[in-house]
C-alpha cells in the first residue's frame, strides 16, 4: 500500500512496488502501461511516468513507443506480444459492427462522447479510433454534424 502521508514521494513508492515485482519476470515481458498504474493507485498520469521513468534509468525495463514497457535491456529478449492499443480495438469494434450492418451507409455512428462512455477511455482514444476508421475508409465526417458510415464501395477490402 501507498503511504500517502509520508515523506517519500508516491512515485518512488511506486518504482520500488514495480521494482519487486520486475524482478521475477523474464527479460521481454511487458510491463503494466501508465494508464494501469494511473488505475491500479489511484495516482495522476506524470506521477506513473515518473515510476516508470527510474526503472527505465536504472536499466530494469526498456521502453517502446507505441508498444509499451517491457523487462530488462532491449536486446535481452524478444518481447512478448501486447493487446492492440485500445483506439485500434476500438476501431476494429466500430469496424465490425458496420459490417455486420450494426451501422448503416451514410448514417451515424455513436457521438464522441456515447463512444467515451460505451469504452470508458480517454477522448483522445476515440479521436484516435475515429481517424484511423477515417483513414481506412469506414467513416467521413461532417464538420458540426458528426461522423457517417461510407459508402459500402469506399469500405476497405479485406
Amino acid at each position: 500500500m501507498l503511504d500517502y502521508d509520508g515523506d517519500t514521494h508516491l512515485y518512488l513508492q511506486i518504482a520500488e512496488i514495480l521494482r519487486q515485482r520486475v524482478s521475477g519476470l523474464a527479460s521481454g515481458h511487458p510491463v503494466p502501461s501508465e494508464a494501469d498504474i494511473q488505475q491500479e493507485f489511484g495516482v495522476a498520469r506524470t506521477t506513473a511516468r515518473r515510476a516508470i521513468h527510474i526503472l527505465r534509468e536504472e536499466g530494469l525495463i526498456y521502453t517502446v513507443q507505441g508498444e509499451g514497457a517491457f523487462v530488462g535491456a532491449p536486446d535481452e529478449a524478444p518481447r512478448k506480444p501486447r493487446k492492440a492499443p485500445l483506439f485500434r480495438q476500438i476501431a476494429g469494434d466500430l469496424a465490425d459492427q458496420i459490417k455486420a450492418g450494426r451501422y448503416a451507409p451514410r448514417r451515424p455512428i455513436p457521438a464522441e462522447t456515447s463512444l467515451l462512455q460505451q469504452y470508458d477511455c480517454a477522448r483522445e482514444t476515440v479521436r484516435r479510433a475515429m481517424a484511423l476508421l477515417r483513414e481506412q475508409g469506414w467513416i467521413y465526417t461532417v464538420p458540426q454534424r458528426g461522423s457517417y458510415v461510407s459508402p459500402r464501395e469506399s469500405w476497405p477490402e479485406h
